[in-house]
């Protein structure tokens, strides 16, 4: 069991699927998906804060009310309609894949050239593979599906 998609997008395990999107979001430059609306979890997430002896308490409290951060503050990069999209279902609609694949394409050489492993090998292999699928829903003006 794991995620598929249309257009040959993605086949493969919801945890690659999540470290997949993990890296994009470090190498566009985006918060950590962790501190994000959705995938937040303070008791999860915010472990190396006891570890951090330098932190006053105070700063820490601080820290934890403007957590998690809001997607709405990232909407104007395209690339967050992946990065808070479901990974078991729904779709992407056919009037961002082009877009999508764009801005993919840019953070390509931004990617490691080794292999992540597991359901991911590649990540700059794994990442064209999901763009080339964006590419092919966008020239037949269809939605990627999530399975």
């Amino acid at each position: 069991m794991g995620l598929d998609t249309s257009h040959d997008c993605w086949h493969g395990a919801y945890s690659a699927f999540m470290r997949w999107r993990i890296r994009l979001a470090e190498v566009a430059g985006l918060p950590p998906l962790n501190m994000m609306e959705g995938y937040f979890k303070l008791d999860e997430d915010l472990w190396w804060l006891g570890e951090l002896q330098e932190i006053p308490q105070g700063a820490a409290k601080r820290l934890c009310r403007g957590l998690p951060i809001r997607w709405e503050c990232l909407k104007e990069d395209i690339l967050c309609d992946l990065l808070d999209h479901s990974d078991c279902d729904g779709v992407l609609s056919s009037k961002i894949c082009g877009i999508l694949a764009n801005r993919l394409e840019e953070l390509l050489p931004l990617l490691p050239e080794d292999n992540a492993g597991g359901h991911i090998g590649n990540w700059q292999e794994k990442t064209k593979q999901f763009i080339d699928g964006l590419r092919k829903a966008a020239a037949a003006n269809e939605d990627v599906e999530f399975y």
